[in-house]
């Protein structure tokens, strides 16, 4: 199998679990502090700071096979989606892993850490805008590997 081959698969399945993993993430965030305790609250931290371990694999197999599938093409879309990720990928390494890290880290039973909800509202808003652009990227995918249905015209004769 070519390697153009194995990133056609590939990268469609790896941004599918890299987005959903995002999502879950980010909601599941939000859910435990609207109506969850403070152990739920750790929890959550700790499951989406070992949850990395699936997320940076996901995404790092994302970034490859969109690269090997983009190649040098001037679609504008692909390079709509390439702009898009050169946001995500900063966003994600310098944002959002050390807040993860952070508030992973920091939240226990006995308390929540200096400064968790303010590392926390800054996850919040970045993860927000790469669950945004990584949807948007499925999309564009899709309206790029939609395959044209045939017309067929019916002779009434």
């Amino acid at each position: 199998m070519t390697a153009s081959a194995l990133a056609k698969r590939v990268h469609p399945i790896a941004g599918g679990l890299a987005l959903l993993t995002m999502l879950a993430f980010w909601t599941s965030t939000v859910a435990v502090e609207l109506v969850g305790s403070r152990d739920d609250i750790v929890t959550v931290k700790h499951a989406i700071m070992w949850g990395l371990i699936l997320l940076v694999p996901a995404i790092a197999a994302t970034g490859g096979t969109g690269f090997v599938r983009a190649g040098r093409s001037k679609n504008v879309r692909i390079l709509a989606k390439k702009r898009r990720m050169q946001v995500v990928a900063p966003v994600g390494i310098l944002v959002l892993v050390p807040c993860v890290l952070y508030l992973g880290t920091t939240a226990s039973a006995s308390g929540l850490g200096t400064y968790f909800h303010e590392v926390q509202a800054v996850e919040l808003v970045a993860g927000a805008v790469n669950i945004t652009l990584m949807s948007l990227n499925v999309r564009d995918g899709l309206r790029l590997t939609r395959r044209r249905v045939p017309t067929f015209r019916r002779d009434l004769a």
